[in-house]
């Protein structure tokens, strides 16, 4: 796997990606502390309230933007989304009303909008043998898990010594050292052509493609099943550690460590298992584990059952949504031209945080309003559908073969 950093500008990529998700698990952290200062037992309304608004910048900002920055250097557009970053890092401390939460995260989820679908379209493009590129998508993965992983347990360590606000400080140290990493790297000139069709054409380019290919339709679903894991995870750790467990802060962040942890196993074993089974089988073995962990969260809820039993449970789910998102990357590139690439990276930034639209909102405020036990298993339920529905619309025969890009650059032709 590591054979991958003897390319420079990947390498300095990686680097810029580990720091940058370092700073944002301690925001992760510290935007649900500062939510629970807040708003007391309704945190979870909050928090699932701003992660929506999260989920609209990037579902509508997104593919907006690319249209907006294609001809633009990819340094300085990765550079500038950055630096705004750092600039609303550098607020978060000075919050005291719920209102400011909610502008100030989507202003800087814009700015993640912009940044990360033109981080993921370079990495294909600097490493353009498969193998070489499944190997940096584990590596990518590895490095999310070992933020769920490290980061909270860096927080904890932080705050048994200094005050949440203090995360935030680090959250903008990730972000400025991402930018200088990308300033020093000599990124590659994806191919360019002029820009074709109008504005809207472009920017919903990208999800006509997934709405014609029966493995990225297959993907449009399995996305909700990851988005359903996702939203009770980050949601309502918060309110299962303090409350339903009686926890403290830093219960909450090894609750997390341990979602992380069952992703990382998962990023450690893909490279070899996907050389011999199926992406689609992959895949749907993580849709199938989703689901049971989510029904088992909604039966620890109103037991009191053993702490270890819901580290478990979240261990659980972290294996099963990796095991969806490792490989998903993958159909991504076997579908594109250098003339798609970004746009149809981008589709998949703005398609799978849409599904966080609705489970967020089931997170937060079903939890919030019915308990815990029906949020979880009402996203059990969603994501159970996601599971049917990607066997139904993504056909065993399709799954190991490249799925052609004629059709696609007929699209572009037949636009011009």
């Amino acid at each position: 796997m590591l054979s991958v950093f003897r390319h420079s500008a990947y390498r300095n990529l990686f680097t810029a990606q580990v720091v940058a998700l370092l700073g944002t698990g301690l925001l992760t952290v510290g935007l649900g502390l500062l939510a629970f200062d807040v708003a007391g037992a309704r945190a979870g309304a909050v928090l699932g309230t701003a992660l929506t608004i999260k989920m609209v910048a990037y579902v509508f900002v997104a593919p907006l933007m690319a249209a907006l920055v294609e001809h633009l250097p990819r340094k300085g557009v990765l550079v500038g989304a950055d630096l705004v970053r750092v600039a609303i890092a550098l607020s978060l401390p000075f919050i005291d009303q719920v209102w400011q939460i909610y502008a100030l995260v989507f202003v800087l989820q814009s700015a993640s909008a912009t940044f990360t679908p033109a981080f993921q379209a370079l990495i294909p493009v600097v490493l353009p043998e498969e193998r070489d590129y499944t190997k940096a998508l584990s590596l990518s993965r590895l490095a999310y898990d070992l933020e769920s992983l490290v980061s909270p347990l860096l927080a904890a360590a932080l705050l048994a010594v200094t005050s949440y606000h203090n995360l935030f400080v680090g959250t903008m140290v990730g972000f400025l050292v991402s930018a200088a990493m990308v300033l020093a790297t000599r990124l590659p000139t994806p191919p360019t052509s002029p820009a074709h069709g109008s504005l809207l054409h472009r920017t919903t380019l990208g999800t006509r493609i997934f709405q014609r290919e029966s493995a990225l339709r297959g993907l449009m679903v399995l996305n909700l099943v990851v988005a359903a894991a996702t939203a009770l995870v980050l949601v309502n750790t918060v309110v299962y550690a303090r409350d339903l467990f009686d926890g403290s802060n830093t219960d909450v962040a090894i609750a997390l460590a341990f979602y992380g942890a069952g992703s990382m196993l998962v990023a450690f074993i893909a490279p070899r298992v996907l050389e011999r089974m199926p992406d689609r089988t992959f895949m749907l073995i993580g849709g199938t584990i989703v689901p049971l962990g989510l029904v088992g969260a909604a039966l620890i809820a109103p037991t009191g059952a053993p702490w270890l039993l819901l580290l478990g449970l979240w261990f659980a789910l972290g294996i099963g949504t990796s095991m969806i998102s490792t490989p998903s990357s993958r159909l991504l590139r076997r579908v594109a031209t250098d003339k798609t690439r970004s746009y149809l990276f981008t589709a998949q930034f703005s398609l799978s945080h849409a599904c966080f639209m609705l489970t967020y909102p089931v997170a937060g405020w079903v939890g919030a309003a019915a308990g815990q036990t029906a949020a979880a298993l009402i996203l059990g339920a969603l994501a159970l559908a996601g599971t049917i529905t990607a066997v139904s619309v993504w056909p065993s025969e399709s799954a190991g073969a490249p799925v052609g890009a004629p059709e696609v650059t007929g699209d572009m032709r037949s636009r011009r």
